[in-house]
């Protein structure tokens, strides 16, 4: 079960990290252009404070199990990777827009936050 949930882990902090990465990084213009049309409906600094959440969930994610320094941080940074991913929800679904990416990242966060609440490293 520990590996699982390294393996989940894993590949949700890889993902948060290049979703993270590209929201921080690049204008809302560019954003919008590569398919992220919901950035219409923010400002460029939420869109930064979103992708600088998600850059800092992946490290909650990785650094302390694999440090064995605070591994009680791991479920927190994976509980609150999971309300980011209720937001991108909700704004999808107002939009329209859809919101398969966002669920199946939320289940993903999810899985890692329970698992990790209850499987020691």
């Amino acid at each position: 079960m520990n590996i699982a949930l390294w393996a989940l882990a894993g590949l949700a902090a890889a993902i948060f990290l290049m979703a993270g990465l590209m929201k921080a990084t690049q204008p809302k213009a560019k954003l919008a252009a590569n398919g992220m049309a919901w950035t219409e409906d923010f400002a460029q600094n939420q869109i930064r404070l979103i992708g600088l959440a998600e850059i800092l969930g992946t490290l909650g994610l990785v650094l302390p199990g694999a440090t064995g320094i605070a591994t009680w941080l791991v479920p927190v940074a994976a509980a609150l990777l999971a309300v980011t991913m209720v937001g991108a929800i909700v704004t999808h679904v107002r939009r329209s827009e859809p919101a398969t990416p966002a669920i199946v990242l939320l289940v993903l966060a999810l899985v890692v936050a329970v698992g990790r609440a209850f499987v020691a490293f």
